[in-house]
């Protein structure tokens, strides 16, 4: 969908009847979605050559679409040897109109409007527009898919060099291309059937998906701001968003890097190099926020290592990114929340900045909401998936819980049970990823904005409750 024609619904008046009047930036946003994804099914149901084998059942074919569309990487058929060139080629597409084309709608929401976005724009969008204003608004088109396919070009290029000895010149290009565009949109697909695995010991490979991955969870708000900051020796510095996001990423890399190292030193890395262990832990450090490329199997780590690739998918990437989750700025708030409350501080704080309370109850409310949304579909799956009775089934409520946070973070990784879920298991992550993509909040509002009233000064009187 035209990204100017998204822009001129968003901020024309609304004087129509009927549907139009209640196409609000929150629903125009999730309608994107829905027609993309959509789409993309009906592509896999009709579309010739797409298919080594059997056409997708119409469920798969949903699945798939959303997962691409979603920028997710879960797979019910093996995409290097079930789809054709062809098919990866279209799964391809999606993945880049999911996180590309969305972006570009997103990113014009909050800046175009010449102002700060009402809230429920800002909700839409994910990123507030006074956020932006470094950004050049004239070139803003031209900027995102310059800087998109500037990094996905190169990124191709350092895995083509790293492939072709083994795959000859030639090929090696469509490997490189489609995992370029994979990496840098934070999807997971791949074209090898185990994934990553296969170059484990590629420094070369690993530091260029790393790269890619990083960048795409980053935000395009935040490359262009430091592009536009840095490159030019402008001497104005970085908005607290792009900060807070280069601040919070780094510390979570850093972290999760040295625990994984930890966990799986002597386990799932043993018999590596110390090089190759020391790169094969950053990678999983960095894969599950976002990406859902693996180099070892997730179903044989330790617990200690898939608690905290949890943890990690439940965070995300960044707002304002081609990543799902609950966002590294959200969780960020929560901890200087929580650390100005132990220290007695009436107001969040953090770089000589204030934090105003609305964006912190926002935050809050993304967690709660995701939280809960998370929990039911948790609870209808272990119904729909797990036998009623019995211990014996402890491990695979695991791999539920594991499934089920890794298509709410839009991660794609798997231990390994998404193509033995039921019809009704795989609506529900396509829900999941939907949910996780779009966030909590643009799918409340969407539901909610449209009837809502102007608020009016009454209020009921304030009475204590117990707290802890």
């Amino acid at each position: 969908m035209d990204p100017w024609r998204l822009l001129w619904y968003s901020q024309r008046p609304r004087r129509q009847t009927g549907w139009m009047l209640s196409l609000t930036s929150p629903r125009l946003f999730l309608l994107s979605f829905c027609t993309l994804i959509l789409l993309g099914a009906v592509g896999f149901l009709i579309l010739p050559g797409l298919y080594t084998g059997p056409r997708l059942s119409p469920v798969d074919a949903l699945f798939t679409s959303t997962s691409a569309v979603c920028v997710t990487g879960l797979i019910v058929v093996d995409t290097a040897t079930y789809f054709t060139p062809l098919g990866q080629a279209w799964i391809a597409l999606l993945i880049q109109l999911g996180g590309l084309g969305i972006l570009t709608f997103t990113s014009f929401l909050a800046l175009g409007m010449g102002r700060r976005a009402g809230l429920h724009l800002e909700e839409a969008a994910g990123v507030p527009g006074h956020h932006l204003a470094a950004v050049r608004r004239e070139s803003l088109l031209r900027a995102i898919v310059a800087l998109t396919l500037t990094i996905e070009a190169v990124g191709a290029v350092g895995l083509w060099l790293s492939w072709r000895g083994r795959m000859g010149n030639l090929g090696a290009i469509w490997p490189a291309i489609f995992h370029a565009i994979s990496a840098f949109c934070n999807a997971g697909f791949s074209v090898f059937t185990d994934s990553l695995a296969g170059s484990r010991e590629s420094p070369v490979t690993l530091s260029v998906v790393m790269a890619l991955v990083v960048l795409g969870g980053l935000g395009f708000i935040v490359l262009e701001e430091v592009r536009t900051r840095y490159l030019s020796k402008s001497l104005r510095r970085l908005s607290l968003h792009s900060r807070l996001v280069l601040t919070l990423t780094a510390l979570l890399l850093v972290s999760s890097w040295a625990m994984f190292s930890f966990f799986e030193w002597t386990h799932e890395l043993a018999g590596m190099s110390t090089f190759h262990r020391l790169m094969n832990s950053a990678f999983m450090a960095v894969t599950p926020r976002t990406a859902g490329f693996n180099t070892v199997d997730y179903g044989s780590v330790n617990n200690p290592s898939l608690f905290l690739s949890i943890l990690l998918m439940l965070v995300g990437g960044s707002p304002g990114s081609t990543a799902g989750g609950m966002k590294t700025v959200t969780a960020g708030l929560l901890l200087l929340l929580l650390v100005s409350r132990l220290r007695g501080h009436a107001r969040v704080s953090v770089f000589d900045r204030s934090i105003s309370r609305d964006t912190v109850q926002r935050a809050m409310s993304v967690v709660v909401g995701g939280s809960m949304i998370l929990a039911g579909a948790i609870f209808l799956l272990t119904i729909s998936e797990l036998p009623v009775g019995g211990q014996e089934n402890r491990i695979e409520f695991l791999e539920l819980i594991f499934e089920a946070v890794s298509a709410f973070g839009t991660t794609g990784l798997s231990m390994g049970v998404t193509a033995t879920l039921s019809a009704t298991g795989r609506i529900l992550i396509v829900f999941l990823m939907f949910v996780g993509r779009v966030g909590p909040l643009a799918l409340v509002s969407a539901m909610t904005l449209a009837g809502r009233k102007t608020a009016s000064s009454f209020r009921f009187g304030e009475e204590q409750v117990i707290i802890g």
